[in-house]
This record gives structure tokens, C-alpha cells and sequence, in this order.
């Protein structure tokens, strides 16, 4: 049975385990960013490092604004961390490194 926060506009999301612990939180975030940005099929994860660019043609991932937005509404609800204007997320989502050290810094860790 799937539960209401499992299920988005009747579509099957993923849910993501909230941690702090190295090397799990950034394990946890690339599966968020692979999911909520649809790129599952097109990320070889094993060049999914942390230090990887997140955004452009060097990027394994090849994110662009709108899968910052997705990813970032999904931050807030599993996360509880909120990256608000293009300035934060162009600062702390460059790479998977830097948006744990934002999580950990916000909450305290």
C-alpha cells in the first residue's frame, strides 16, 4: 500500500532517508538529485562523485534551473533545508560535497 506522501499527482516518488552521517547524506542526495530530476536512465553513477559539478557540459549530471527548482522543493520536504533564490542554490548546489555541508550546517552537525 502506498502512503500520501509516496504518491505525487499518481505518479510513485521516491522517499529518501534523512541523515546526517558522512557518506550516507551524500549518498542519499544523489539519489534525490538522480530521481526528482529525472535522470536515472542518463547518470553512470559511478562518475557521480561528490566533488562533480552539478550543472553543465562538464557536469555527469547535467542539471539545469528547473531541476534545481525540483530538487530544491524536494530538499525542503525530505531535508528540511530551504535554498531560496538562484544565488543559495548557485552557492551550495554546485557539487553533492557542498550542498551536504549546507544540510550539515543548517542543521547544526
Amino acid at each position: 500500500k502506498l502512503l500520501p506522501h509516496e504518491i505525487k499527482m499518481g505518479v510513485l516518488k521516491m522517499s529518501y532517508t534523512f541523515t546526517l552521517a558522512e557518506h550516507e547524506l551524500e549518498a542519499e542526495l544523489k539519489k534525490l538529485i538522480v530521481q526528482e530530476a529525472d535522470k536515472a536512465d542518463d547518470v553512470d553513477m559511478d562518475d557521480f562523485t561528490d566533488d562533480a559539478l552539478l550543472f553543465g557540459d562538464d557536469s555527469p549530471v547535467g542539471l539545469d534551473s528547473l531541476d534545481a527548482l525540483q530538487i530544491s522543493v524536494a530538499l525542503q520536504q525530505y531535508f528540511q533545508v530551504r535554498l531560496q533564490g538562484d544565488r543559495m542554490v548557485r552557492k551550495h548546489m554546485m557539487c553533492v560535497r557542498d550542498l551536504a555541508a549546507f544540510i550539515r550546517a543548517e542543521h547544526g552537525a
